[in-house]
């Protein structure tokens, strides 16, 4: 009986076999496998990037162990959507594949600039000039046409765009409380109501006397009395910054569009950024016929309805100030 003879060529072939399995396992692990980023890691992608640029940023991170590898594999397996520009959260051990995905499709990191009740517009401009990752430069907004709030952005956008954002954000408020306004108010329009709101917010920070400090200016408005606010004289002195010392006689006696010692009515326009709580404040004032407020030495103010009850509370205040030791 003849030897059945093994075929020719069957062994390179299997070989070969395995040597393309393992390349393809080697291809596979390196795209879908876990990478070597051993903690979760932020990766800032330019406006404008190219898919080699953000390979290179990544393996600077080490979020990835080859810029060409990653890319190369990305353009043989990967999606053909672009990359988007921002600053993005890579977790530990992610793949490529996954990288990929999240710089594809995946929502950049936001990052925050806040603008506190009451700042003035010289410090809005300083915040937007200080956020890392905005691009141009920083506008003065108007002062009292921005709302106060936490405003999101991701790198690369212009700083006039998230001041656009405030400045639209304060419209949208105002608008919205003027139309619930209550009825019989001293102000007379809505940028009336962003003055006398910038006031109250340099008045007082505590958000039970808004609506009261806002009564009694409203109550001067009505008699034809100057609101005599001392926020007001300081404005024109420091455009929002800190006074650091006792007002001057002078100041007091200044005339300008500003000083409400020295004319009656309002001022000639808001002298902060007022928040919507001041603004709300204004349009639904308390129901008061106080014409005068005081500090009581405790953060907020005692309120009179006469000037003899004022010069009581003032007197009072007084003996507080000289225990402290502050006179």
């Amino acid at each position: 009986m003849a030897r059945r003879r093994p075929a020719r060529g069957a062994g390179p072939l299997v070989v070969l076999a395995a040597l393309a399995l393992l390349v393809a396992g080697a291809i596979g692990w390196a795209w879908h496998g876990r990478g070597p980023l051993a903690r979760p890691a932020t990766v800032t992608i330019p406006q404008g990037a190219t898919l080699a640029t953000a390979a290179r940023e990544l393996e600077h991170a080490g979020a990835i162990g080859s810029a060409r590898l990653f890319t190369r594999l990305s353009r043989l397996f990967g999606s053909r959507d672009p990359i988007r520009a921002g600053r993005f959260a890579i977790p530990a051990r992610s793949s490529a594949a996954a990288i990929l995905d999240l710089l594809q499709h995946g929502r950049p990191v936001l990052r925050l600039v806040t603008v506190p009740e009451g700042m003035a517009s010289i410090y809005v401009r300083q915040a937007l000039a200080q956020a890392s990752g905005l691009t141009g430069p920083a506008p003065l907004p108007a002062e009292g046409s921005v709302l106060p709030d936490s405003y999101a952005f991701t790198d690369g956008d212009a700083r006039t765009v998230v001041a656009r954002r405030m400045r639209a954000a304060m419209d949208r408020a105002l608008a919205e409380e003027w139309r619930g306004r209550a009825p019989g108010l001293a102000v007379r329009t809505p940028r009336d109501a962003v003055i006398l709101a910038s006031i109250v917010e340099k008045e007082t920070g505590a958000p039970a006397e808004r609506a009261t400090v806002a009564a009694v200016y409203a109550n001067r408005l009505r008699l034809g009395m100057p609101l005599q606010a001392d926020p007001t004289v300081i404005y024109p002195v420091t455009r929002g910054r800190p006074l650091g010392r006792r007002i001057l006689l002078s100041e007091l006696r200044a005339v300008n569009g500003y000083n409400t010692y020295a004319r009656p009515g309002l001022p000639i326009g808001p002298i902060c950024n007022p928040g919507r709580a001041s603004l709300h404040a204004v349009l639904h004032p308390a129901s008061s016929k106080a014409l005068y407020f005081v500090a009581n030495g405790r953060g907020g103010h005692v309120f009179a309805n006469t000037l003899a009850e004022q010069n009581a509370n003032v007197k009072r205040w007084y003996a507080i100030r000289h225990a402290r030791g502050e006179m």
